[in-house]
């Protein structure tokens, strides 16, 4: 291996540990005003949600967002509510890893603490509910 080959390795491992030990220094608890609104809408919207993680019908995505997994598991007539409802989930979550990120004073962190929270809603899903994998398959938990 080259002393070249070799030092992109070492930059490598440093920058991906720099990234790590950034994000475990964010403060993903922060509050804000705009970071409670957004918290206190999606918990309002989580009533509608649990019902259709439940069934199968929702699901978490790898990237921190939720999405319809089985359409055949909502009634038709239903369908457009549910993807209004999931469209206002994902807004409100990109909305809140941007706001978190900026709150840190580190607006370059969104993708980080995006990847976080993933990580942390399939974790806290209860059993039954569905996820993706990293490779992008379902799952149930």
């Amino acid at each position: 291996m080259s002393k070249a080959a070799l030092w992109r390795i070492v930059l490598m491992v440093a920058v991906t540990t720099w990234a790590g030990a950034a994000i475990a220094q964010a403060n993903l608890e922060i509050n804000t005003p705009a970071i409670a609104s957004l918290k206190s809408s999606m918990q309002n919207r989580h009533a509608q949600l649990a019902p259709l993680y439940g069934n199968g019908a929702v699901g978490f995505t790898r990237d921190g967002n939720v999405a319809l997994r089985d359409a055949n598991a909502v009634p038709l007539a239903q369908r457009q509510q549910v993807n209004a409802l999931i469209a206002g989930e994902n807004q409100d979550r990109a909305a809140l890893y941007r706001e978190i990120a900026r709150a840190n004073g580190q607006p370059g962190w969104e993708n980080d603490i995006r990847a976080t929270f993933a990580q942390r809603w399939i974790e806290r899903a209860q059993p039954g509910w569905y996820y993706q994998s990293a490779g992008g398959s379902w799952v149930r938990k």
